[in-house]
C-alpha cells in the first residue's frame, strides 16, 4: 500500500482517482490547489504526487518546481488536459515522472502509479545501498590534532607500509584506513574491511584464510577468504585486540611469507595485500596479559595513527554539524535545516564519550526532532544520550 498525494482543482478528478485508488489499498490524501498541496507535503511524505497542471492561484509547473527544489526525490505524476500535452512533455524535463491525459483512462493511471511506485523504491534502495557503501568518507576538520592524522596519511598511503590505527571508539578508525587506500595505488582494486570482534574465534580462520569443502561441518563449498578478497588491494582488521592467538599466528605468517592457505589444505596460496589494522585496545597491556603476540604487533605498527577523540578536537565541531546536517538531510530527503552558532555552542560543551559516531546520532536526531533551524535549546532538550 502506498501513500499518493492528489493535487487538482476539479472535485471530480479528485474523487475519481480516490475511488481508483482506494480500491487499490492505497492511502489517498487530497488537495484542492498548489498552494495546499506544498502544505501537506511539509507535514508528511508522499510515495507518489499527482499533480494537475491547469489551477487557479499557483499551476502545476510552479508547483512541480517547489517540489523538485524541497523534495528532489519525490516522485510527481503531471495531470494534463489535451491542450497542456506539450507542457507535461516539458515537465518530465524539469523532474516530473510521468504524466496522465484527460479525459483519465483507467489502465493508463494504473500502470503509471506501478511504474511511479516502482521508480520510488529504487530511489530508496539505492539510497540505503549508497549509504552503506560510501558512508561518506571525508575526514571533516582542521584542528591541530586532526591535521596531523591528515598529514600523516597523505605521506603514508602511496606506500605499502602496514598501518596500525588506534583510538576509542566512534573516533573514525575505518574512515583512516578508508583514505590510506582511497590515496594509495591499490585504490581501483578491493578494499575489505573484517570486524574482528563480530566473528566468533572458532570462524575467524575460515573468515580470514577461506576453507575447502567438507573441512568442517557446515563448510559445504570452498570458499575464498577475505586475504584472497583483498588481493592487490587493502585488507582492513578492524578491532584486531580482540583477535584470537591461533588466528594471530596465522596472519602473522601470511605477512611474513605473503602466502595463506585455506582451512582443511595444505596447498599454499601466494597473495599481495596491504593490512591496515585498527583496536582500541591499548596493546602493550594485551602484550603483557599474553592477549596478543608481540611479534605481530611490530609486524603491523610500521606506522602508526592514533586518532584524537572528540573532546579534545572540540574546534572541530562546527564544521563537523555543517557537515553532518548537510549529510542527514539529503539522506533523510528533507529540506536543508540551519543550525545556529549558539546550538554550536551548546554541542561543544558535550563530552562526547561515544566521539564521532555518536555526534553524527545526536546531529541525526536533532533534524528529526527540531524545526527549521536547530537551537540550542534543542540541543539541550535532544543532545543527551540518556546514559
Amino acid at each position: 500500500m502506498a501513500k499518493i498525494l492528489v493535487i487538482d482543482d476539479e472535485r471530480s478528478i479528485r474523487n475519481t482517482l480516490q475511488e481508483i485508488l482506494e480500491y487499490e489499498s492505497h492511502e489517498v490524501v487530497l488537495a484542492e490547489d498548489g498552494i495546499k498541496g506544498l502544505e501537506l507535503l511539509t507535514k508528511s511524505k508522499f510515495d507518489v504526487v499527482m499533480c494537475d497542471i491547469k489551477m487557479p492561484e499557483m499551476d502545476g509547473q510552479e508547483v512541480l518546481k517547489r517540489i523538485v527544489e524541497l523534495y528532489p526525490d519525490q516522485t510527481v505524476v503531471m495531470i494534463s488536459g489535451h491542450g497542456d500535452i506539450d507542457t507535461a512533455v516539458d515537465s518530465i524535463k524539469h523532474g516530473a515522472f510521468d504524466f496522465l491525459a484527460k479525459p483519465l483512462d483507467l489502465n493508463r493511471i494504473l500502470i503509471t502509479i506501478k511504474n511511479a511506485l516502482e521508480k520510488t523504491d529504487l530511489v530508496q534502495e539505492a539510497k540505503v545501498l549508497k549509504r552503506k557503501v560510501s558512508k561518506s568518507f571525508d575526514i571533516v576538520g582542521e584542528s591541530e590534532a586532526i591535521t596531523k592524522v591528515k598529514d600523516i596519511i597523505d605521506k603514508v598511503a602511496p606506500t605499502d607500509a602496514r598501518v596500525l590505527i588506534t583510538g576509542e571508539n566512534g573516533t573514525g578508525k575505518e574512515l583512516v584506513a578508508r583514505w590510506l587506500h582511497e590515496k594509495s595505488e591499490r585504490k581501483p582494486n578491493p578494499f575489505i574491511e573484517v570486524n574482528c570482534a563480530a566473528i566468533p574465534s572458532e570462524l575467524i580462520e575460515s573468515e580470514l584464510f577461506g576453507h575447502e569443502k567438507g573441512a568442517f561441518t557446515s563448510a559445504h563449498k570452498q570458499r575464498k577468504g577475505k586475504f584472497e578478497q583483498a588481493n592487490g588491494g587493502t585488507l582492513f582488521l578492524d578491532e584486531i585486540g580482540d583477535m584470537s592467538l591461533s588466528a594471530q599466528a596465522k596472519v602473522l605468517r601470511a605477512l611474513q611469507e605473503n602466502k595463506v592457505s585455506r582451512v582443511g589444505s595444505d596447498k599454499d596460496i601466494k597473495v599481495n595485500v596491504r593490512v591496515v589494522a585498527a583496536t582500541n585496545k591499548d596493546i602493550a597491556t594485551e602484550i603483557s596479559k599474553g592477549n596478543f603476540r608481540e611479534d605481530l604487533y611490530h609486524r603491523l605498527s610500521v606506522i602508526l595513527i592514533k586518532v584524537p577523540p572528540l573532546r579534545e578536537r572540540k574546534g572541530d565541531i562546527k564544521l563537523l554539524s555543517d557537515h553532518f546536517v548537510k549529510l542527514v538531510c539529503k539522506e533523510h530527503g528533507v529540506k536543508q535545516k540551519k543550525i545556529s552558532e549558539k546550538a554550536v555552542k551548546e554541542l561543544e560543551k558535550q563530552h562526547w564519550s561515544g566521539n564521532i559516531r555518536e555526534f553524527r546520532n545526536v546531529i541525526e536526531r536533532l533534524i528529526i526532532l527540531s524545526n527549521d533551524e536547530i537551537t540550542d535549546k534543542d540541543v539541550v532538550a535532544y543532545a543527551s544520550s540518556a546514559l
